[in-house]
């Protein structure tokens, strides 16, 4: 449980981390969709849960951050020709139910989370470096949010806990690097999921508010 996972870009999916009860987990392995059969690949570096994958424009996998025992900030990629997984630059801060989203230039933006309290930071990766920055933060700590990428190119945060269940919206604007409101939602949720749809409106749905899961969704 706890685990993550990536389509790549042959369609493969690989799944990573997690943990057998009381056991975090190293290995990652791949599901053929046109035969339904599920091969081992290398394991990962670090054990890990509650982390991020990202598929990157060269097809390779990044994945951050988590809880292995201890908050990681951590990272390493997986090279899909090899099947073998190298370390690449640690993150500024150790996070858990953070997100990571490609921008439009490829560069992943991982946003708030979890460490020993919610987080309102965020930080940008650069592949071709393998170096992290730290980029202006969030108006309000979050953690089990939703990120969506607009037709814009800004980011859409939403919802997420700090403590109390977020109703709270903000946009990221990647050409300046700052946060800023947008319209509340209408349901304070955390553990939701946040689509892009055709017409390039963003559908929330369900999460969880503290007392109950949803069934509500809503349009932005």
């Amino acid at each position: 449980q706890f685990h993550n996972e990536s389509i790549l870009g042959n369609g493969i999916v690989l799944v990573t981390g997690g943990n057998n009860g009381s056991i975090y987990l190293y290995s990652a392995e791949l599901y053929d969709p046109t035969t339904g059969i599920w091969t081992t690949t290398g394991n990962m570096n670090f054990a890990r849960i509650l982390h991020t994958a990202s598929l990157l424009e060269n097809g390779n996998v990044l994945v951050t951050g988590g809880f292995g025992r201890s908050y990681l900030s951590n990272a390493e990629l997986y090279d899909i020709t090899t099947g073998i997984w190298t370390n690449t630059g640690n993150m500024n801060v150790a996070r858990q139910y953070h997100t990571a989203s490609i921008l439009g230039n490829g560069i992943v933006l991982v946003t708030g989370g979890y460490y020993k309290s919610a987080l309102n930071s965020a930080e940008l990766y650069n592949s071709t470096t393998g170096i992290w920055t730290i980029t202006g933060k969030m108006t309000f700590a979050r953690q089990s949010h939703a990120v969506s990428i607009l037709g814009s190119g800004k980011v859409l945060v939403t919802g997420g806990s700090d403590g109390s269940y977020l109703s709270s919206a903000e946009l990221y604007d990647p050409t300046t690097g700052s946060w800023t409101s947008t319209g509340n939602m209408n349901v304070a949720r955390q553990f939701h999921t946040a689509s892009i749809l055709g017409n390039g409106k963003v559908l929330v749905t369900g999460g969880y508010n503290g007392s109950n899961s949803l069934d509500s969704a809503e349009l932005y």
